[in-house]
């Protein structure tokens, strides 16, 4: 049974206060796993992608990203809400709109969180193997991950925070110390910044850089899911938005520019293509020996660990808006008394997480290969289609108020276009996204037209049938006008 827009008013919210800027930076940088894109993703950019243009692609990208968070930023001091995206387009757009957004967000972030946990858990499994020689089964590590990942998300958002913070450190500080070794062996005459040059960043390939570009950034608008828990909200979460574009835009920009000149711009393509899964290891071998090698293969684990928190924790507040707005089961917007957490919504969605781990391996899928390939690319490409949507909403829903600038207006209508033409890209060249050409795994992105058309259904019998509960749909703690 869901509950009226009375009930979610009167029962208590996650607890207000508990974030600070740099915790939830650290959180989000976590859930964008930056070890695991510059290991995994930019390899194949270069690889499939424009070489050693890669770079300048990933510096045009993290503009965009930019552009995105200057209308993103303003648009949230007027919602508050946990649904973020959900909140934001139901503003702008209509309910039934804001509804098919948080089923695709719900959809998209669960597909990242079980993609994520299967190829850590086929990481885990391979190092045990390596350093015991014991082999044991994905299925323990990926089981035993979520256990620990809902017991993080069970208690005090703040445990979670903390975990997530070492972790990032740790893998941020092993790359920034390859990346300073490069740069020193190199010497400044030997620093080639041909990576950022025109001709270079519009090479062959282009298209599918920028698809691996913006997905490597994905996962910074998670920044105003916290911003219920977070201490000075209308200071934090602006001061988080940017703060993580420019972060990760940093890490990134540097660290595959670095990657370029230790193999070489001429070679960097050649070489990516032949073996992508080793060039980063290989490269950390050469700079720091075998610790290099050995050190990047645990924090492999540790970083899409981390993710895979991340993603639970945006879920869980996916579920408890969702609830405490009527529109799933309203025990899923129960706050722990305690903890403050959506301890309900993160006991529910791992069972979830458990239920699509078992299918794939009763199906006997590869947990590389399969899940995370499959359901990866499905994950970024729902989230692709949230970003569109969500700046071309933000500029709608201050025209409504009569209020027109170039950070209201411009900014994320120009981002908004520009995603759009990534998502196109994304879908143009899906299977090279999978790595594969079964129909089965390159037509999942259809599923999110059916998902879409639920969400619209659903709005419309509630605008119909259930008025009392429509009204409240995305509105929760909406502000009223906010100048600037």
């Amino acid at each position: 049974m869901h509950r009226s827009d009375q009930d979610a008013a009167a029962e208590p919210g996650l607890f207000s206060g508990m974030l600070g800027t740099g915790d939830i930076i650290f959180m989000i940088l976590a859930c964008a796993a930056p070890m695991g894109v510059l290991a995994g993703i930019i390899p194949l950019a270069f690889a499939f992608g424009n070489g050693a243009g890669m770079p300048g692609a990933q510096l045009a990208m993290c503009a965009v990203m930019l552009l995105f968070a200057v209308g993103y930023v303003r648009i949230i001091p007027h919602v508050r809400n946990a649904g973020a995206f959900y909140a934001y387009i139901a503003a702008s757009l209509n309910k039934e709109a804001g509804i098919a957004a948080a089923y695709t967000a719900v959809v998209a972030y669960t597909c990242a969180a079980a993609s994520v946990l299967g190829a850590m858990s086929y990481f885990a499994a391979d190092v045990f193997a390596t350093l015991t020689g014991i082999a044991t089964s994905w299925v323990l590590w990926a089981a035993a991950s979520i256990a620990a990942i809902a017991w993080l998300g069970y208690h005090r958002i703040t445990m979670a925070a903390k975990v997530l913070t070492a972790a990032l450190l740790l893998e941020v500080g092993l790359i920034a110390v390859i990346d300073a070794l490069i740069l020193w062996q190199r010497g400044w005459a030997g620093l080639d910044f041909g990576s950022f040059a025109p001709a270079t960043i519009f090479a062959p390939g282009l298209g599918i850089a920028v698809i691996y570009a913006i997905n490597g950034c994905i996962g910074f608008e998670a920044t105003a899911i916290y911003q219920e828990e977070a201490r000075n909200r209308a200071v934090t979460i602006p001061r988080a938005t940017y703060g993580a574009v420019l972060v990760l835009g940093t890490f990134y920009v540097l660290s595959s520019w670095c990657l370029v000149l230790a193999v070489g711009p001429a070679q960097i393509k050649a070489v990516a293509a032949a073996d992508p899964g080793h060039l980063v290891s290989g490269i950390a071998f050469r700079t720091l020996g075998q610790f290099g090698r050995d050190a990047l293969s645990l924090l492999t684990i540790t970083s899409l660990f981390a993710a895979a928190l991340g993603f639970f924790n945006n879920i869980a507040r996916y579920f408890f808006a969702l609830a405490r707005d009527g529109l799933i089961p309203a025990v899923l917007g129960r706050v722990h008394p305690r903890h403050g957490s959506p301890y309900m919504a993160c006991l529910a969605l791992a069972g979830i997480l458990a239920l699509v781990i078992a299918l794939f391996a009763l199906a006997g899928l590869d947990p590389l290969l399969s899940l995370a390939t499959s359901l990866s690319s499905m994950g970024a490409v729902g989230l692709e289609i949230l970003l569109t949507a969500t700046s071309l909403a933000i500029p709608l829903f201050f025209a409504r108020r009569g209020e027109y600038s170039a950070g209201k207006t411009l900014a994320p209508l120009l981002s908004g276009v520009i995603i759009a033409v990534a998502t196109w890209l994304s879908l143009a060249n899906y299977a090279t996204l999978t790595g594969t050409t079964l129909p089965v795994i390159n037509r999942l992105p259809l599923l999110f037209i059916a998902i879409a058309a639920a969400g619209l259904a659903h709005g419309t019998y509630l605008r119909r049938c259930r008025p009392a509960i429509y009204a409240g749909v995305g509105s929760t703690h909406v502000e009223g006008p906010v100048g600037e």
